[in-house]
């Protein structure tokens, strides 16, 4: 299975912000829409992303100040990306291994996609109960 047909489904707006956005305007946004990171644009094209991580960091280091600091002076660069030929447990390793809960997907320089760890942890457990459900019926019908 990869990212692309992983997404396919999908007609969920992907929530971003830009580099210039304010710390305070991004975590509002956070909050907001009850999700851990945003992918950040300059000119449509990922430029970082900007996660809960990136706040608790900013804020133990810099204090309450940081809020009035632009989200590209705080955020995570460069981003992290797959591309839609991606396969899932490819994108689950990435993830394991760089120690990151989300990747945008991207197509040429734009964002067609933006994938939690949440996303392909759900789709393999989603796979394997089918695969132990296929394995009783087997079993049963033998």
């Amino acid at each position: 299975m990869t990212i692309g047909r992983l997404i396919g489904g999908r007609s969920i707006a992907i929530i971003s912000c830009e580099s210039g956005t304010s710390v305070a305007e991004a975590v509002a946004i956070l909050a907001e829409k009850r999700i851990g990171a945003l992918p950040v644009l300059d000119k449509g094209v990922v430029a970082g992303i900007f996660s809960e991580r990136d706040v608790v960091r900013q804020l133990a280091a810099h204090g309450p100040a940081m809020l009035e600091r632009k989200v590209c002076d705080v955020m995570t660069s460069p981003a992290i990306t797959v591309d839609r030929q991606t396969g899932v447990l490819d994108a689950l390793g990435l993830m394991t291994r760089r120690r990151i809960r989300h990747l945008p997907v991207i197509e040429g320089d734009q964002i067609v996609g933006f994938v939690s760890i949440g996303d392909l942890v759900k789709y393999r457990i989603d796979n394997i109960v089918a695969e132990a459900e296929a394995m009783r019926s087997y079993i049963q019908s033998a």
